[in-house]
Parts: C-alpha cells; structure tokens; sequence
C-alpha cells in the first residue's frame, strides 16, 4: 500500500502545475518522437514476439508481458513511416490506454525530459488533418514531434460512439435538447467521439483543441455578462494539451469568480490507481476514463438529474 501511495504521489506531483514529462524516442530515423511519461509503465528491450493470425497490420505480434499477455504495435509502420525490423535494436514501451495495456514497438529510446505545457505547441496548420501528432515541442534546437496515440489506436480498433439503449433515460433525453457542453481536447479523435455521443443525445457541443483556447471561450462568456456555470451543463476536459493541460485549466476555471462553481469532467486516456488523486487535487468534480460513450451518457444524466432537481 505504501508503495502505491508513493506512485500517486510521484505521478501527480506536476499535476496542476501545467508540466509533464515526455519520453523521447527515435523511429527509423533521427527524428525525434514523445509520449506523455504519464502513460508508460515500462521500457525495455524488445522481447520475442508471437505471430497473431488476421492482426491488423501495423500489430506485430504479441508478447508476455508481467503475466499479461499484450498486442506489441510498430509505432513507426503506425503513423506511415518504414515499418520497423523486430529486433535486438527495437524497444518496447509499454503503455496503459483507456484501461487496456499494449506495447509500443520503437526504435531508440533518447531520455525523459521535464517540459512546461506552453512549450508544447499544436502542429502547425499546413501539415493537414490526417497527421499523427497532437503537438511539437523544441529541444536543443531540434523538433520534437509528440505522436497522437489514441488516434493510432482507433485506427487499429475504431471507437463507438454508440449509447446502448438500455443506458438511456428517455424522460432525461428529452431534458438533454438544447443544454450546452464545452469538450475541451486536442485529439481529433476523441473530440469526434465525444461529440458524437453528446449530439446523439440532443445536446449542443462547443469545443476547443486546447485548455487556453478552452479558457479564453469561458471567458468571453464571462465577458458578455453570461453566467457561464448555468450556461454549460458541464465542460469535459482532456488531461494532457499543447499551451495550457486539463488540470491547469480547471485551476485557472476555480480561480475565477464568474467561473468557478462550473461543473468539469476530467475526461482523459490516463487509468488506473491515479485518477482519483489527479481529480482531489485540482478540483474536479468528476472522472471519465475516454471512449466509453456509455459511461459518458450515464455522467450527463446523472448531471441533468442533480440539476432538475436542484431546482
């Protein structure tokens, strides 16, 4: 137990402070890669890999991982670069995503570096939307370009935004029609999902790719005399964005008077034993681990119920 404390503790230390720390890598070539160090439970030396038949093709196989066994995928092949030779030169990054642990098979890996999150920038607007990245950073002088994960991961397993019927409340989807939420991440991915779901639900959906755009749309609300906290129904973050992250925007949200009494979601990839101390200790009021569109309706009921019958 101790020890487990220590891990939260550990990794929730810049939590709130707009800071992370990237894990850098190399693919096939000199370029730089990162990941979010909050997402990676190991690294080591590639292990034997096992064939699985009809794998999508950018899955090269499956390992034993610490009693698990675990699909290994070719970061590089992943994001339309050269696949990867699966050999003593590779690395495994192993990594938890929306409560499910896989391995990604890299090439070098560089060192862990310690960032402010207005280093972390989103890509620039001429590389398209089809892109892998989430951000760039500069290190050295030299680009560093942070790989969109949960896009790769969609590509390998799509996502449902579907709510299952028996999860909806049809008295309570009729209260949905006309409320407002604000979804705040800088994943295309994850924004769709969430979109999705919400607008399958009569809602209307504002979003923001990031947390300063996120706080600069609360506050011209503000601005224009609008109570901002009866406005949205909610505002449903992501943890990790370019410019200013989920736990620094909901910081900044309950340091503002006009704001602060806003319900927020932290709504994020990150799993495990962390996310109730992540929540305490910025103030959130909820948690949503990302792409579960079921426990997403079953949050905005029970948000509409608390506030049908608050009044």
């Amino acid at each position: 137990m101790a020890g487990m404390l220590d891990a939260v503790d550990q990794r929730t230390k810049l939590v709130g402070e707009n800071r992370l720390e990237l894990l850098m890598f190399r693919l096939t070539g000199m370029q730089l890669f990162a990941i979010n160090v909050f997402k990676v439970q190991e690294v080591v030396q590639l292990p034997k890999l096992n064939e699985m038949p009809h794998r999508h093709p950018s899955v090269s196989g499956v390992t034993h991982f610490r009693g698990k066994t675990i699909p290994v995928i070719d970061l590089s092949l992943s994001i339309g670069l050269k696949a990867l030779p699966a050999d003593q030169n590779c690395n495994l990054i192993v990594a938890e995503y929306n409560n499910t642990i896989q391995g990604f098979m890299v090439g070098e890996v560089d060192r862990i570096i310690n960032m402010n999150w207005n280093e972390i920038l989103p890509p620039p607007d001429g590389v398209g939307k089809q892109n892998y990245l989430t951000a760039i950073t500069k290190v050295n002088d030299r680009i560093v370009e942070i790989i969109d994960v949960e896009k790769v991961l969609a590509e390998i397993s799509p996502y449902n935004t579907k709510v299952s019927e028996d999860v909806i409340d049809e008295d309570l989807l009729s209260l949905a029609k006309g409320l407002e939420v604000l979804v705040v991440d800088d994943s295309s991915v994850a924004l769709a999902q969430c979109t999705g779901t919400l607008e399958y639900m009569g809602i209307t959906v504002h979003t923001a790719s990031n947390g300063k755009m996120g706080l600069e749309m609360l506050k011209n609300w503000a601005t224009l005399d609008e109570d901002v906290p009866s406005k949205l129904l909610m505002m449903i973050t992501d943890a990790e964005m370019p410019e200013m992250d989920g736990y620094r925007l909901t910081r900044e949200i309950r340091e503002d008077p006009r704001l602060k009494e806003l319900y927020i979601v932290l709504h994020t990839s990150l799993s495990g034993s962390f996310n109730k101390a992540m929540v305490q200790k910025v103030g959130c009021d909820d948690f949503l681990s990302k792409f579960q569109p079921d426990k997403l309706a079953t949050v905005i009921q029970g948000r509409i119920r608390d506030v049908v019958y608050r009044e």
